[in-house]
């Protein structure tokens, strides 16, 4: 009997979207696309609402009049990236396909997709505050560990700098594990955990005053990063890497609600062995929109710290 191979593209497309929000240290970020518009392909509408101040109350005439504006702002997630994979009909029949190409797509996202979509949201974030210049938003030039520094110390400088903005929401920190190392020394044992949330999954996490602290691999702490394009020649591996002008970031801490991130699959597309007409074999397109966006409004919740030295 042959495979249904659409209600299989259905079924990998929701898993694979659920997963890649579960096991991505950004995937929090997602929660806040509720409001966004989209309705496919590469444009997202985001909600920006703005008010006005209080007014002096009138005994005669009463309240004053207040104004509301409710916009969307239209978006393009500049982000379209793809793969396509085969499995030869010797190797895989129909009783194991689904078996194994679920093998295939879950690594191939665990390994590439998940790691770059991170690194990716991290580096725009980096880069939208470097941007803004934000006097007292970034601070560069601080190795975790050297003497007579205090990883406490420059991450509540950090938190501060977000209060001194105005932003007295909730906080999110993405750290570089040797970071993370300093403070768990420099607390000894006193560090605190929390219960954090994404993607419908509850995990504890290390934390400061509440603040989830997000260890983050290495390599996707970086303020730029260079995507692959997958077919020039010193590119075919695809992925990404360091970017030439990319920096080591220490942390970057930002309120749980400015971040708008959105990540989806277009349709992903399975040819049976008789309909793939380039070999006879399974073959499985695999491609993904996603962005991250912050508003202008919002770009003051965002504090970033930087080992590099600034230049």
């Amino acid at each position: 009997m042959a495979i249904n191979t659409l209600a299989t593209a259905t079924l990998f497309q929701k898993t694979l979207d659920e997963v890649a929000v579960q096991e991505m240290t950004t995937g929090w970020m997602d929660a806040n696309a509720g409001q966004v518009i989209y309705t496919g392909g590469a444009e997202v509408k985001i909600p920006k609402m703005s008010l006005q101040g209080l007014g002096n109350y009138d005994r005669d005439s009463g309240y004053l009049q207040g104004g509301v504006t409710l916009e969307y702002e239209t978006r393009r997630m500049t982000q379209d990236r793809g793969r396509k994979f085969q499995l030869d009909s010797m190797d895989v029949d129909e009783t194991n396909f689904i078996a194994t190409s679920a093998s295939v797509m879950s690594q191939f996202q665990k390994e590439y997709v998940i790691p770059e979509i991170d690194a990716y949201r991290i580096s725009k974030l980096a880069t939208e505050v470097i941007t803004a210049n934000k006097a007292g938003m970034i601070e560069y030039g601080y190795t975790p560990g050297v003497t007579g520094t205090s990883a406490l110390r420059k991450f509540k400088e950090g938190v501060a700098a977000i209060r001194g903005m105005g932003f007295n929401t909730e906080l999110v920190a993405h750290v570089r594990p040797s970071f993370l190392l300093e403070l768990e020394l420099e607390l000894a044992g006193k560090i605190q955990s929390v219960t954090f949330s994404k993607g419908g999954i509850d995990t504890t996490v290390p934390a400061i005053d509440g603040i989830p602290l997000i260890a983050t691999p290495d390599n996707r702490m970086y303020t730029a990063i260079t995507l692959y394009d997958g077919k020039s020649s010193s590119q075919t591996a695809g992925g990404y890497v360091k970017g030439t002008t990319g920096k080591d970031i220490n942390f970057i801490i930002a309120a749980r609600r400015s971040p708008i991130a959105l990540t989806k699959q277009d349709k992903l597309k399975i040819f049976s062995p008789d309909q793939n007409q380039d070999a006879d074999a399974w073959k499985m397109n695999y491609r993904r929109y996603h962005d991250m966006w912050i508003l202008d409004n919002k770009i003051g919740s965002v504090f970033v710290n930087i080992k590099d030295a600034k230049g």
